[in-house]
């Protein structure tokens, strides 16, 4: 039996998650000394039964220095936001409120013939369907106001900014304006051509992302609580989430993953990329290893209409998920996708050689094929309110094509769409002939 002697922190109980445990060995790496003043983003879970003087005395014992602070509750998870340094979360970590101590990761976005080819250009001429009446909120770096979003009318109904405190729309990045134009762009620059699936659904833009695509797993739930707050006045029916992190926690832990599920249960559609860490198995992120949440992968369509030459992209992050869980859920388009330019952003300057008529630009990703989803699923909802994002996701995967070597299948908007009009009634005579 080995007599080695344990760090404190590698010695807890499971209270701190590993995320965490790594931080603070890279701190113990770099300087002794550094653990008493380093602060760390951390995320406190606080106990189920934590009583309100528990919890102020936890709050009080945090807040005594200006080197730690817990500073905002994020009650989706009972939890609480903070900073706090090595010395700290040593003294709290038995806490009688305290159950777990999480590290807040940093959490990145993932980066013309897509709508026709997975049917959508179908619906919108032989059904009349646009997704008219549904609102998709994209939770990324914000929200350029792009022609093909507020002309002939303006569909960003509202705007929400994490990370500067802006008011009027904007995106410093140029990732979510280009994914909100993969869900609802209406190709208006482009005589129809860049068209989303959904070129009539209204568009909210959370910024939770900065100007270089990067933000905290806090951030994250903060604007999924947002839309979960704001879900009746604005009708929000989908969450498109093109971002994620490392799962090291199942998602019965992990807070994103838990954020994003109570969303689901709320009523809302939570659409997630699997992540670009393929072809390597078991490389599913959070928060798309949650079971409920739709996780999308992304195709390769080789830029043709004809759906037998399409492949899994390579980058597309497989399964299973760290609970062995099988993932993803469905897979759309997302490899040189051509949406929406935000003008002055990063992205324009990175990567001037992708821009396409001015005013559009060529990404890749599952960050494209997840909006992409979500547009369809807006589709859906037009030909029936009614749907619960439980029987969004059964229908989704009951037409889907089984086109690709996985366990899902290739996203077809039309087949989807005629079921979810037809679904209440099928499920009744389902019942019927029981």
């Amino acid at each position: 039996m080995s007599n080695r002697k344990r760090v404190w922190f590698e010695d807890t109980d499971r209270k701190l998650d590993p995320g965490l445990v790594e931080q603070l060995w890279n701190f113990r790496k770099v300087d002794t000394n550094v653990l008493n003043s380093n602060e760390i983003p951390i995320i406190v879970y606080l106990k189920k039964n934590c009583d309100k003087d528990k919890k102020d005395d936890l709050l009080k014992t945090c807040n005594l220095d200006s080197h730690n602070k817990l500073e905002r509750e994020l009650h989706s998870i009972n939890g609480v936001k903070g900073h706090l340094t090595p010395d700290k979360i040593k003294e709290i970590k038995d806490h009688e409120a305290v159950d777990r101590i999480f590290y807040d990761r940093i959490v990145t976005s993932f980066l013309d013939v897509a709508s026709e080819q997975i049917g959508a250009v179908h619906v919108h001429k032989n059904l009349d369907l646009t997704g008219n009446g549904i609102t998709i909120a994209v939770i990324d770096t914000g929200i350029y106001p792009h022609e093909d979003l507020i002309n002939p009318s303006n569909r960003i109904i509202a705007f929400q900014d994490f990370i500067n405190g802006e008011s009027e729309p904007y995106d410093d990045n140029g990732h979510g304006t280009h994914c909100a134009g993969d869900a609802a762009g209406n190709g208006n620059l482009s005589n129809g051509r860049y068209v989303g699936p959904a070129p009539e659904a209204s568009i909210i833009g959370i910024k939770v992302l900065d100007e270089q695509g990067s933000g905290r797993l806090s951030t994250i739930i903060e604007g999924l609580e947002w839309c979960m707050d704001h879900k009746e006045a604005h009708n929000i029916r989908i969450i498109s989430l093109s971002l994620g992190a490392p799962a090291y926690e199942s998602f019965r832990d992990d807070p994103l993953s838990r954020a994003a599920q109570k969303a689901w249960h709320r009523g809302i559609v939570v659409c997630a990329p699997a992540g670009n860490s393929g072809p390597a198995a078991a490389t599913i992120s959070t928060p798309a290893i949650d079971p409920f949440i739709i996780t999308v992968g992304s195709t390769d369509d080789q830029n043709t209409i004809e759906r037998k030459d399409d492949i899994i992209a390579d980058y597309s992050s497989r399964g299973p998920t760290i609970d062995s869980l099988i993932k993803p859920d469905i897979y759309a388009p997302g490899t040189n996708i051509i949406s929406l330019l935000a003008a002055g952003s990063a992205i324009e300057s990175q990567i001037p050689e992708l821009i396409i008529d001015e005013n559009y630009i060529q990404l890749s990703g599952t960050s494209m094929a997840t909006p992409i989803c979500a547009g369809i699923i807006a589709l859906m909802l037009e030909a029936n309110p009614k749907l619960s994002p439980n029987d969004i996701k059964s229908i989704l995967k009951a037409t889907s094509h089984s086109t690709l070597d996985d366990l899902w299948g290739y996203i077809e908007a039309e087949s989807a769409v005629e079921m979810a009009k037809n679904y209440q009634l099928q499920v009744q005579t389902a019942v019927q002939d029981r």
